[in-house]
């Protein structure tokens, strides 16, 4: 076996597997995410309800379903929205140098210098934007990273042979930027996107747990968590579904990063 295969075969099948019960769940649900049925509160697994119910009866595979598609929804966005910051950031620091890569730097240095996790706290807590407050908080948060990567890649890039012909050539920098430079930092950069999104995840069901993520009634993984701490003895169902669910999304987007990278180390020997 190819180094690297196994941890990409687990992470294909496990992020496929995702995607599937996120798809699956706008159109189908076996019970309504939210529909309350006070005659079978906190039921243990069975036949009719295969993850049990919560306190409230509400069926928790149903909305284990609902929460991963709107988890990956907000996971999806956010490294969608950091990566092409970051790369614009990360671009033009590397290639131009000079005051553009000390301002943006510097930025990059005084936000990674907070604990990230409280860079993202105190941006929801100053911002009331809804829905989309915790999306900008974990943007900010990831951006730094992306930024660190692609101008790695630009001052790895900005004086090879090839860019230097394109300089004689006449070729415009946006050109050079876009069609020679960061297409060779991409190989470098997918990776860390993959992996970027488990971060994500991790990083919004915390931010649930405490309240400050996806509110209720929508259904959120860290919502969903916080809610079984509380009642951990009598339904310990609850909290080990949920909890398991957490665990293989971001395993399954880690061993699929880790292949990816793993498999490009392989092509460049």
């Amino acid at each position: 076996m190819r180094k690297g295969s196994f941890e990409l075969y687990v992470g294909c099948a496990l992020v496929l597997a995702l995607l599937a019960v996120a798809t699956v769940s706008i159109f189908y649900t076996p019970y309504p995410i939210n529909g309350i049925d006070a005659e079978v509160r906190s039921m243990p697994p069975s036949p009719a309800h295969i993850a049990g119910t919560d306190n409230l009866g509400r069926d928790i595979f149903s909305r284990l379903m609902a929460g991963t598609r709107f988890t990956l929804l907000v996971a999806l966005s956010t490294v969608t929205a950091s990566s092409l910051a970051g790369s614009i950031l990360g671009l033009t620091s590397g290639y131009f140098g000079g005051i553009f890569d000390e301002i943006i730097m510097r930025t990059v240095d005084a936000l990674t210098s907070f604990p990230s996790i409280l860079t993202a706290l105190v941006v929801v807590t100053v911002l009331d934007w809804g829905k989309l407050t915790i999306i900008v908080a974990l943007v900010i948060m990831f951006t730094p990273s992306f930024t660190r990567i692609v101008r790695m890649g630009a001052l790895k890039y900005r004086d090879a042979e090839f860019i230097q012909s394109c300089r004689v050539q006449g070729c415009s920098t946006p050109r050079i930027l876009l069609l020679h430079i960061y297409p060779n930092v991409l190989p470098l950069l997918f990776p860390s996107i993959i992996v970027g999104l488990s971060n994500a995840i991790l990083a919004e069901s915390s931010m649930s747990y405490l309240g400050l993520g996806i509110q209720p009634p929508t259904p959120s993984w860290g919502w969903m968590l916080s809610e079984a701490q509380s009642m951990v003895f009598k339904s310990p169902w609850y909290a080990a579904c949920t909890g398991t669910t957490i665990v293989l999304a971001v395993v399954g987007f880690n061993c699929l990063g880790e292949g990816l990278r793993k498999l490009s180390e392989n092509r460049s020997l």
